[in-house]
């Protein structure tokens, strides 16, 4: 998924080119970088060629020197006091943005410039509390630059750069996700940079450009300060908001189109959490850093439960997107798959991932993949179909503010209803049918279907399903668990609560009046034969039955239903679902079953099933709160 970015206005040039005031408190988590550094290594030795934060150290101990202070005036953070003994006293702690800011240019371009053997691998880098990730590149560049005499194609000179490297700094402690993210984002633009050097030696240019304007900052320092010019230059030169001398860094940045670029990425990491850039107004980059668009309240959610949920998405499952059809299509870029823009334009909450394969005339399989990547920029979210039959609450985590923008928003779109009167009706657990009344006029049917889709795009809502687990009380006979001895593994009914095999594909169902298409599953029983009495129908019953102990079994076979041959062979055919971990419309997609089927067995095998309603596992994570 991609972004377009809008353009600044020239009166915003300024600003553009300037270092923000409130780049350190946005770098306050962990997910975020501390700084943004471009070295390289060549014949001229390891320089470092862009670095963002721009240095706030003064680097000019002339000036430092021409600062007075008076030893009666107040301390600063960071400000090392010295007594009238001599004796310095210990510095107020440094933040990791201050000592990012501590390393000189030279000491960065020491350490970051690796040597060739270590190009194409992860860079990886602790000092104290700042860790270093990158992935250096070597510019090998190809025999053809060597342009023979009758060539009438203008010249190019060969490149003195061997390799570089885009390095982010980071916390010490930052989460290992996040270190994979930024060196994955680093291999990125490193990729576009090592392509557009050996098409039109983009990343020479530039490097020639960024290093001309700093030794044109050092001269001109140099000189000036030799002339004694000190005043002159603090009045008519630029200098940092702080007051610090000025950097050549800032010179640089409205020069040189990669030195926005990493500013541009730098700013979006720690913002957004999307990053797109076009390398030389050719290649594009597109990255995302799913912990800043997927965030459960106040923490993100961790890369791989986003992973283990998308593995997880079945074809009864319904793709919500939480942006409107216009919007999401203008974000795409030109070249973007006609696949995704068939799915979007076909995409709707009340049908499943299996429908929306058939109506767009895709691959469910390619369905799945683009789903999954919808979901992981943040642009949409995994539910449930909207059926009459879903059952819904409200979030904990719901902002039910009265004078809320929310508030003010649901009012604009659905004139007539207030937002908090609405989210009453699902303070507790209510099912859609409830609203229904066959006196109303259809168009009021789907303005209600909007409003609860409204509602889990910010999720206000989440759904609960229902749950059925196998408990059989204990026999008199058995010896009973005292307070202190172990519980024994889990299990339910005497069975052990392992997962069975991955599901078979099907259609699901949206309603009670639809009927499932699936075929069964390996572990699950295979079709019964008809004949209720038959002798292999019986075999298979007391197969299926023989994981339950000789006390379950009884208690089960003494129920009344368990009289009837036809609900006793269902009721082993699903006795692995019994397990609390497979909800209704599961076992309907599973089993080809109806739902008014399922819950006539539960009714009559009440005794020893216990039905508990909660969120899926599986989609909850998308039903939380974003921060």
């Amino acid at each position: 998924m991609m972004f377009n970015t809008v353009a600044g206005s020239p009166e915003d040039r300024q600003s553009m080119y300037s270092q923000s005031p409130n780049s350190v408190y946005r770098t306050g988590d962990k997910t975020s970088p501390i700084s943004v550094i471009l070295v390289s290594s060549g014949s001229r030795g390891n320089k470092l060629l862009f670095r963002y934060p721009f240095q706030r150290a003064a680097e000019c101990p002339s000036s430092l020197a021409a600062k007075q202070r008076s030893p009666y005036a107040l301390l600063t953070t960071g400000d090392v006091v010295e007594d009238l003994d001599g004796d310095s006293r210990e510095q107020s702690p440094l933040t990791d943005e201050q000592l990012v800011e501590g390393f000189s240019d030279i000491i960065l371009a020491t350490i970051l410039a690796t040597k060739s053997e270590m190009c194409g691998k992860k860079f990886e880098l602790k000092i104290d509390n700042v860790r270093f990730v990158g992935h250096p590149t070597l510019l090998q560049h190809p025999s053809i630059v060597q342009v023979s005499k009758t060539d009438p194609s203008p010249k190019r000179e060969m490149p003195t750069m061997i390799l570089f490297s885009v390095v982010f700094a980071l916390r010490a402690n930052a989460d290992p996700s996040v270190i994979s993210c930024m060196h994955n984002l680093s291999r990125r633009i490193a990729i576009a940079l090592q392509h557009e050097e050996r098409r039109c030696q983009y990343l020479t240019r530039e490097a020639k450009l960024m290093l001309a304007v700093q030794d044109e900052i050092t001269t001109m320092t140099e000189s000036e300060i030799h002339q004694g010019l000190i005043v002159f230059v603090l009045f008519f030169s630029p200098i940092e908001a702080d007051g610090s001398p000025r950097s050549p860094f800032r010179q640089i940045l409205p020069k040189c189109k990669l030195a926005r670029d990493l500013k541009e990425a730098y700013d979006s990491l720690c913002t957004t959490g999307v990053v797109r850039l076009h390398i030389n107004n050719w290649l594009e980059v597109s990255f995302c850093l799913p912990h800043k668009i997927h965030r459960i309240g106040g923490a993100y959610i961790p890369p791989e439960a986003l992973e283990r949920s998308l593995k997880a998405i079945r074809p009864y499952h319904a793709l919500l997107l939480l942006e409107s059809e216009k919007a999401l299509l203008g974000q795409l870029p030109l070249d973007c798959s006609p696949a995704m823009v068939r799915l979007i334009k076909t995409c709707s909450a009340v049908k499943n991932l299996q429908q929306l394969a058939q109506d767009a005339d895709l691959a469910l399989l390619q369905i799945f993949q683009i789903a999954a990547h919808l979901v992981y920029w943040g642009k949409a979210i995994i539910i449930y179909p909207l059926c009459e039959n879903n059952v819904y609450m409200l979030s904990p985590h719901a902002n039910i503010c009265l004078y809320s923008s929310l508030a003010e928003q649901f009012a604009q779109q659905f004139a007539g209803h207030d937002l908090p009167s609405m989210l009453a009706k699902f303070s507790l657990p209510v099912s859609l049918a409830e609203f229904r009344n066959p006196l109303e006029a259809p168009a009021q049917e789907a303005q209600l279907i909007q409003m609860v889709v409204w509602m889990l795009q910010r999720r206000l809502l989440i759904q609960l399903h229902t749950y059925v687990c196998l408990l059989v009380a204990p026999s008199e006979d058995e010896p009973r668990l005292r307070d202190e001895d172990p519980l024994p593994a889990a299990r339910v009914g005497g069975r052990s609560l392992s997962t069975p095999s991955a599901l078979s594909f099907g259609s699901p169902t949206s309603s009670d009046d639809m009927t499932l298409t699936s075929p069964s599953m390996d572990n699950s029983s295979a079709e019964l034969l008809p004949g209720g009495d038959s002798p292999l129908n019986k075999r298979m019953t007391e197969t299926l039955l023989a994981s339950l102990s000789e006390h379950e079994r009884q208690v089960i076979l003494n129920i009344p239903a368990a009289q009837n041959p036809e609900d006793l062979r269902m009721f082993a055919r699903l006795l692995h679902y019994f397990r609390g971990h497979h909800h209704l419309e599961e076992i309907m997609y599973n089993e080809n079953m109806r739902r008014s089927q399922l819950k006539t067995l539960f009714d009559k095998f009440r005794s020893v099933l216990v039905v508990t309603n909660h969120e899926d596992p599986i989609i909850s994570i998308f039903q939380s709160p974003m921060e």
